[in-house]
């Protein structure tokens, strides 16, 4: 299989997880990488992220592994949406970091 064509699948699987993510949760780019078959992939999780511009995937809810919000295009945008979602920062983490991440099905 070329490497697009991975590529192309890794990205599919990624999303799907992504879309997955429940409400008022969060996972980390190495959590989706995992997830998706890939638990080196975490920076390519990060630019398919980066990338995304469909609003059906919560791409604001794939936070850094520190509990930090990580890269987003728009970082007040992603601070918002995620306080929306009843998620709470203590400085620049989440708080409850432990009990909010989700490692797939609930």
């Amino acid at each position: 299989m070329k490497s697009s064509a991975r590529s192309g699948q890794f990205s599919k699987r990624v999303l799907t997880i992504v879309r997955q993510i429940p409400l008022g949760y969060v996972s980390t780019y190495g959590d989706v990488a995992s997830m998706a078959g890939r638990p080196q992939a975490s920076r390519a999780v990060g630019n398919i992220m980066r990338t995304c511009s469909t609003s059906r995937v919560p791409c604001h809810r794939v936070v850094a592994a520190n509990g930090r919000i990580g890269g987003y295009n728009i970082l007040a945008m992603k601070y918002q949406l995620l306080h929306n979602e009843g998620i709470v920062f203590q400085g620049k983490r989440i708080k409850d970091f432990k009990k909010i991440r989700w490692y797939g099905q609930k």
